[in-house]
């Protein structure tokens, strides 16, 4: 029999230490180190050295018949759009999310919408007792659906469980840092327990064609618990966001062998529950002034779904020797590179003034195409001159202060029309035609927009004063 040998596993990264010690290397954190036994895996050496043990697999060729299975259709369009159109069978996906911000009554509501359907669905909770998950399904209104409770956190009783079920079309665990094996010599929400539970419950999925949702917790960082293997174990990760005190959740797809990632899904938290929004453009245009500057509309783009949200800008002179920056919703790094490029292209001089960058609604943007509406937001403020309300930006901008088209322009400017704006400022190069009843103003350099800027302000203010004469 092999001998067992002692080993240390990182409970922060994963990385396997033969020995302990305070710091871990890898990660740089202090006292995560566990210790953990490993059996050792023997065999005879074969004609190279090498030793092996099992049965070979069988192997086969690319071309063949393909059982193309339909998707698992939810109701739910706001989660059908992130998983690229419903579940797909024999699939395992991992839902990550901060505590309390509502990962149970999104499943929940989902399964009992597939239940209302007529499939079956098993719910696995390892961390509530069966009364608190009958009132939360009271308080959804899923009581008098066909779900399938279990309380359960060791990993071969659930196994046994969902094999007394002939089919099941859906299995929800909350959460695999409750799964606990009696295969592994460790504590429940180890590194060890957490690999080993998503491993027998992924392999359980693609054996019996059940779609698997594993439910993780996540660190302080926002990043889902224990070792990064278990992303790459599963066929999508999907991240249950919250607004920042807002009542409005996003879930958002950051990896998906089925789908787009970067795709989001909107919903609205109630007393009910979770509310599906179709219009999320409405929730990040905050209450806009035509004489109020520094405000500008973004035109974005979140997978295949255009967004339209809205970027405040605040610069105000400081007296003190060293400048701030703050932001909130955007890249700071990509905020001081703009601030850079107005300073040497534009002659705008922000070394005196404090910058303070904020997007509306607590939403993150994280593609280059804001660059654009950053700098027009920066401008306004600067000159205190206000934009137009019914005008969006979006483009990205270049170190030599030139505007570089970006992709999906047409589904931008298609949201921009139907909510009702009547101009956009964009990049001149790679526009196609486009028929839509609005006022483009195509730039070639981020200098053309300071001018614009300039104009369209000198503009309103003649028809104001020929209004009020």
């Amino acid at each position: 029999m092999a001998r067992a040998k002692i080993q240390y596993i990182c409970q922060n990264c994963g990385i396997i230490h033969t020995k302990w010690i305070g710091k871990c290397d890898s990660c740089g954190k202090w006292n995560t180190l566990v210790q953990e036994s490993s059996s050792g895996i023997g065999g005879g050496p074969n004609d190279r050295g090498v030793s092996f043990q099992g049965q070979p697999a069988t192997l086969t060729n690319l071309s063949g018949k393909i059982d193309e299975s339909p998707r698992i259709i939810s109701g739910m369009t706001e989660l059908d759009r992130v998983t690229g159109g419903g579940f797909v069978r024999g699939s395992a996906l991992l839902v990550g999310g901060d505590p309390g911000i509502g990962k149970s009554t999104l499943l929940m509501q989902t399964a009992a919408a597939l239940a209302r359907k007529g499939y079956y669905v098993i719910y696995v909770s390892g961390e509530e007792a069966v009364a608190q998950i009958r009132l939360r399904a009271q308080r959804l209104g899923a009581a008098d659906t066909s779900i399938q409770l279990a309380i359960e956190t060791n990993v071969e009783n659930v196994l046994a469980t969902l094999a007394r079920v002939q089919h099941c079309d859906l299995v929800i665990i909350d959460s695999i840092q409750t799964l606990w094996s009696v295969m592994a010599d460790s504590s429940p929400g180890t590194v060890t327990q957490v690999r080993l539970g998503a491993q027998v419950m992924v392999r359980f999925a693609k054996q019996t064609g059940s779609t698997m949702i594993l439910v993780g917790h996540v660190t302080k960082d926002g990043q889902i618990a224990g070792p990064r293997v278990v992303e790459h174990m599963v066929d999508g990760v999907f991240s249950f966001e919250s607004g920042g005190g807002h009542h409005y959740r996003i879930l958002r797809a950051t990896k998906n062998r089925f789908g787009a990632t970067d795709e989001i899904g909107v919903f609205e938290m109630s007393d009910c529950g979770l509310r599906e929004v179709s219009n999320p453009s409405r929730l990040f245009l905050g209450e806009r002034h035509q004489t109020t500057p520094g405000a500008s509309v973004f035109a974005g783009i979140e997978g295949t779904r255009p967004v339209l949200v809205e970027i405040q800008a605040l610069v105000a002179t400081t007296s003190l020797g060293s400048h701030r920056r703050a932001v909130v919703g955007w890249d700071s790094n990509r905020l001081a590179m703009i601030i850079a490029i107005l300073e040497a292209r534009c002659n705008i001089l922000f070394s005196q003034h404090d910058v303070y960058l904020n997007v509306v609604g607590g939403y993150r943007i994280t593609e280059p195409a804001a660059d654009l509406a950053v700098a027009a937001a920066l401008i306004s403020s600067f000159s205190s001159l206000a934009l137009p309300l019914n005008c969006v930006y979006f483009g990205e901008v270049s170190l030599s202060g030139g505007l570089r088209p970006v992709s999906y322009t047409c589904q931008r400017l298609k949201e921009a029309e139907k909510l009702g704006f009547r101009q956009a400022v964009l990049p001149r190069s790679g526009l196609d035609k486009i028929n839509l009843p609005l006022e483009l103003n195509k730039m070639d350099e981020l200098p053309d927009v300071v001018a614009q800027i300039a104009v369209s302000a000198s503009q309103r203010q003649k028809k104001e004063d020929t209004r009020i004469g």
